[in-house]
């Protein structure tokens, strides 16, 4: 008879992303031939099934240490997918790439347009919303940290490609070229105030309407520090052309303002969240909440990703009550099984259950 000490081994020897995988479900396709991926990143997929022709397409960007399913998973931005019908794509980066997992947002070959990582997301993009027949004038793209400073790298090199872009915990675009000078703009130290919308300008051949932008972050972020907040709505308030905020208001205790152009567009939001720090904001309470908690996914009473949806106009700006889902057990994955297959057979040896 074994002992409960060798069924804990047992136990043990079962790796984490087998447990992981167990507990999770991954909403996300891997799709190929997207291009010719020049910056050799991954693509995910969701399209929620029976989505309609010239739905919508968010585009997700997630942060360092982090994957497409993971940040998913976190933000629930798929979740919100299949409620309100749109589709979402994960660009996803490569250790190979990057050891961290990190955008590589400070390498001037990855954030120029037609080249590197830019030019990767751009094919994934093109080739999304052709295979699935989506709105190419209702594409958005988000993104955290890392994530969050290519969302603002897409923004200033193919500013054609997007009706709306939201920056959590980023920076501005162009602000470093290096390590060395990213982890300084990280700390918000040696910033070049002087040309944020002329590098912008300078990216790309652009001469139409610029996307709207929603900017958040932590007031106590200590990775990302907040005075990038700032220096992307100065970017944005100069290729807008607008000067002081329309609307300043508090909601959930949080600083949110407003910049309206002169035909009365909301171009520029920014939410400064109350004691908050590096990650995404969620809600896990209410009709807004979506996505769990975990590394940089935060809980802070506000979900960023459903008033993210609703400034672009792919959510009703008040969000209705949840549907409640009556619970229907599913049939056990493989990875299921095969883990209570091996509790069950280590606690059967070991005499703790009968045969």
């Amino acid at each position: 008879m074994r002992s409960i000490s060798d069924t804990i081994a047992r136990l043990r020897k079962l790796s984490p992303s087998t447990l992981q995988a167990a507990g999770r479900s991954n909403n996300l396709t891997s799709v190929d031939d997207c291009g010719t991926n020049p910056g050799a990143l991954r693509a995910m997929l969701h399209v929620p099934p029976g989505l309609s022709p010239q739905a919508p397409l968010v585009v997700v960007l997630h942060g360092c240490t982090q994957t497409a399913a993971t940040y998913d998973n976190g933000s629930g931005w798929s979740e919100l997918a299949e409620r309100f019908g749109f589709a979402v794509l994960f660009p996803e980066q490569q250790r190979a790439n990057n050891p961290n997992l990190c955008f590589n947002w400070f390498s001037p070959d990855d954030v120029r347009r037609g080249s590197g990582e830019v030019e990767s997301i751009r094919e994934m993009i093109v080739d999304t919303v052709k295979r699935h027949e989506l709105n190419p004038a209702r594409v958005f793209v988000t993104g955290l940290s890392a994530g969050g400073a290519m969302a603002s790298a897409m923004l200033a090199c193919h500013p054609e490609l997007f009706a709306g872009g939201a920056i959590i915990a980023g920076l501005p675009f162009g602000s470093a070229r290096g390590v060395t000078e990213a982890l300084e703009r990280m700390r918000g130290r040696g910033h070049d105030r002087a040309s944020l919308g002329e590098r912008v300008r300078a990216a790309s051949p652009h001469c139409g309407p610029w996307p709207a932008v929603s900017v958040w972050h932590g007031n106590s972020d200590a990775t990302v520090d907040a005075v990038n907040a700032a220096m992307i709505v100065d970017q944005w308030r100069e290729l807008h052309g607008v000067d002081e905020p329309d609307t300043t208001e508090r909601v959930a205790g949080n600083v949110h303002r407003i910049w309206r152009d002169a035909a009365g567009r909301a171009v520029i939001e920014e939410y400064l969240v109350a004691g908050m720090g590096h990650g995404t904001p969620l809600a896990t309470h209410g009709d807004e909440a979506c996505g769990s908690p975990g590394a940089h996914m935060l809980d802070a009473g506000i979900s960023s990703t459903y008033r993210i949806a609703a400034a672009w106009g792919i959510v009703p700006a008040v969000a209705p009550p949840r549907p409640v889902k009556a619970f229907v057990a599913a049939p056990a994955s493989p990875v299921r099984q095969d883990v209570a297959a091996t509790i069950n057979d280590s606690l059967r040896a070991a005499g703790l259950i009968k045969p």
